[in-house]
């Protein structure tokens, strides 16, 4: 990882959230296993292409990130706070042995002594190093072997709602695509952290229709008050923490009508934002104090001018585009430097599921159908963010844009169950991390797959995150 002066990432205190991780089979069992409300009247044969393409298109991905570098980088750690890329290959590998092959398959185990290895409760990413981790060559022909096994199974498993917990709807199969594209956006930060040129390409975003003023808030809209069904029962390989579907009374609010840009943070920043406590919670300040933060991470300023490094290419930060790499506690100082606050969850998902004329809740802000290349930037199409306005075929009813894909957006929220909610398939996944200690984002972000993104979707991470591909918006009341 590059450092500069004053940008350090934190280190202090807990390891980084795995995203998915810690599968255990064994514990599909009791009232997990019988009482997750699971979709019903859905096409099995749809799901298994659905699922299909899934699971191919995240191997696509996975094997375009670990292509990309030579094995001496897959072997590396390029920051304590990541695996080596080799050891997310194999992980993949594994939780998929685990969970298809094994769980539902009733296969025998492949690599049974690799378990322990690749449990990411067990050993931290700071010491996944030193563990004797399968080399790159072992670890693709390891996922290679799973993979083409997982595909002769997904032929023949009965997919209907009178099935396992595990097999109704092909909710493992999309679990584990989900896992896999949620390992390749880490690999994706790992790529992002690591020193030396260039390995990854993309093109640019399109251009939106008008511009914007990036030098000012973006506009807001305004999110009537009332009740409204928050989460999801009927989403087929929805996760166990954004179920079950509840209705919430939000009161009115105006939204930022898109996430704030990168020239609208450089106001909070040259207003001395890092530098006056009265703009920071108390934790946020003492990071700022101890690690001499003033801007965004891979942020610098030289010969008068500010710059970003991205993906191994040094450029001039862009105005127009929405501020990446910001923790929780910066989101929220700059909130309360420009006189808002943080939307809370809540309101976030109303505002883009909303629908004021039908009374109920989209799947997406556009509606029910799935994403498009037109909707949103999802999917490491790109290597940034949209500019600023971009996407305006994926606007919600409220008129809020870029609500998905394109940043995660910090929310207020602590990331807490919904009330009737069942730990399913293992408490790992979610549950233990219920608590204050965990701040919710929404939305998704460039680096993230539609199959792990929805209008209900709920991503959390510790408030002194950075390295993630993290944004926000702002709200008011009304």
């Amino acid at each position: 990882m590059t450092q500069h002066r004053g940008h350090e990432e934190p280190r202090e205190g807990l390891e980084p959230r795995e995203l998915s991780d810690a599968f255990d089979p064994t514990q599909v069992s009791g009232p997990a296993a019988t009482g997750f409300p699971f979709a019903s009247g859905v096409d099995p044969e749809a799901l298994r292409r659905r699922a299909l393409d899934a699971l191919l298109a995240a191997r696509d991905r996975t094997t375009l990130l670990t292509d990309s570098v030579d094995d001496g980088e897959l072997t590396a750690q390029h920051s304590p706070l990541m695996s080596p890329l080799v050891w997310d290959l194999a992980h993949i590998g594994n939780q998929e042995e685990q969970w298809l092959l094994r769980a539902v398959g009733g296969r025998e185990a492949l690599r049974p002594e690799i378990d322990g290895l690749y449990n990411a409760f067990e050993h931290a990413r700071a010491s996944r190093p030193s563990l004797p981790l399968l080399a790159p060559a072992e670890a693709r022909t390891y996922a290679s072997d799973v993979r083409g096994r997982v595909l002769e199974l997904l032929e023949g498993t009965p997919l209907h709602e009178g099935g396992g917990p595990l097999e109704r709807a092909g909710f493992a199969f999309g679990m584990i695509a989900q896992h896999e594209q949620q390992h390749d956006e880490t690999m994706l930060i790992t790529h992002q952290l690591r020193a030396g040129p260039a390995a990854l390409t993309a093109p640019a975003p399109p251009a939106p229709p008008e511009p914007v003023d990036a030098g000012t808030v973006p506009s807001e809209v305004f999110v009537p008050g009332g009740p409204f069904t928050m989460g999801t029962s009927a989403e087929p390989w929805a996760l166990d923490n954004e179920r079950p579907a509840h209705r919430r009374d939000v009161a009115a609010f105006h939204l930022d009508a898109s996430p704030v840009t990168c020239g609208a943070y450089l106001r909070f920043i040259e207003d001395d934002g890092y530098g006056d406590e009265r703009w920071w919670a108390p934790d946020g300040w003492a990071m700022v104090r101890e690690h001499g933060l003033s801007a965004p991470l891979f942020w610098r300023r030289e010969a008068g001018q500010w710059l970003r490094r991205r993906f191994g290419v040094t450029e001039p930060v862009p105005h127009d585009e929405p501020v990446l790499h910001v923790s929780w506690y910066e989101a929220d100082a700059y909130a309360r430097w420009a006189g808002r606050r943080l939307p809370t969850e809540a309101e976030w998902e109303k505002a883009a599921r909303h629908d004021p004329v039908s009374g109920r809740s989209r799947r997406y802000p556009w509606g029910d159908e799935d994403p498009t290349p037109e909707r949103a930037n999802l999917g490491q199409r790109h290597l940034r963010p949209a500019r600023s306005g971009a996407y305006p075929q994926g606007r919600s009813p409220a008129g809020a844009g870029q609500l998905i894909g394109d940043v995660w957006e910090w929310t207020s929220s602590d990331f807490l169950p919904y009330p009737g909610f069942v730990a399913f398939p293992y408490r790992e996944y979610s549950e233990v991390f219920f608590g204050p200690g965990h701040k919710v984002l929404r939305g998704g972000s460039f680096a993230v797959d539609q199959v792990a993104c929805r209008g209900t979707f709920r991503n959390w991470d510790l408030p002194v995150r950075r390295q993630i591909f993290a944004g926000f918006r702002t709200a008011r009341d009304a």
